[in-house]
């Protein structure tokens, strides 16, 4: 099964810019791209900061560049965006009973698991009790077969100072809350930290990816946040029983792609060369 992952795409109001770019051409530029090659995935999933300053003009916005995309999409939200406006303006997207932008969807591939992060007055991540028995319900009531997790925030620190200090609050007991499925949960999806990581967690595996729009700068150790215009990338993520393949594209690449066939000396040249020789 395919998915489609991107993350962190901070629309703004019509006609404004963000760090010096455009977020809504962005993104306009990854539906197309997304569009264009890969419109049999199953969905694509946005893992939140949706907006960047969480008002109803951006996220209309939103609404109106995704209507273009002809995937499935799933939204999570942020710590950029206000859950009343979002709900206003994506009255259909899934919600618990405590109105928190959570659910589930069953595929051929296993149970996906959304997660709603998002805690208004900070830019942390939060995954209060309440929101600790819902996950923990969603994953008793599927006993049985593999588990992805999507959020915003990741549950633990990625040794970037500046994004660290803006984590999961309480990452110990979502780890607590997850511990007795730990075997079943496939992969942990998540945005937030604008960066290429990826690696396991508790023996878990997990990626994030740049965002659409701008970029954190890789400096580990500064204690503030550094914005860079690192080109922006989506995730094409092939999931099967036997394993989950991940591949990041950075869709505003616009150097040569050339056929090594087309060119003398080529990688096949090379090969035939190489058997003359052992030959000789």
């Amino acid at each position: 099964m395919k998915l489609i992952h991107l993350t962190d795409t901070h629309f703004v109001r019509p006609g404004e810019r963000l760090y010096g770019l455009d977020p809504s051409a962005r993104l306009d530029a990854c539906i197309a791209d997304i569009n264009r090659n890969h419109g049999d995935a199953r969905l694509a999933v946005i893992t939140g900061d949706l907006t960047h300053y969480g008002d109803r003009a951006a996220f209309i916005g939103l609404r109106d560049a995704l209507a273009a995309l002809t995937v499935p999409v799933r939204l999570l939200l942020g710590n950029h965006d206000t859950v009343e406006t979002f709900r206003e303006v994506f009255p259909d997207t899934p919600v618990d009973a405590e109105g928190r932008v959570q659910g589930v969807e069953d595929t051929e591939a296993g149970r996906l698991i959304f997660l709603d992060t998002n805690m208004a007055g900070t830019h942390a991540g939060w995954y209060d009790q309440p929101r600790l028995d819902w996950l923990s319900a969603r994953l008793a009531e599927a006993p049985e077969g593999p588990v992805y997790l999507f959020m915003h925030h990741p549950p633990f620190a990625l040794g970037i100072a500046s994004m660290d200090r803006i984590g999961l609050i309480r990452p110990d007991d979502f780890e607590a809350c997850i511990a007795p499925h730990r075997a079943r949960i496939r992969h942990i999806f998540f945005g937030h930290v604008h960066r290429p990581v990826s690696g396991s967690w508790r023996g878990i595996p997990f990626s994030t990816l740049r965002a659409t729009n701008h970029q954190v700068w890789m400096d580990l150790d500064a204690p503030e946040i550094r914005v860079s215009h690192e080109p922006p990338a989506y995730a094409v993520v092939l999931l099967s029983p036997d394993q989950t393949i991940v591949h990041t594209h950075d869709f505003l690449d616009a150097g040569p792609v050339t056929d090594l066939t087309d060119i003398a000396g080529s990688f096949w040249d090379e090969q035939a060369r190489r058997a003359e020789m052992a030959e000789a």
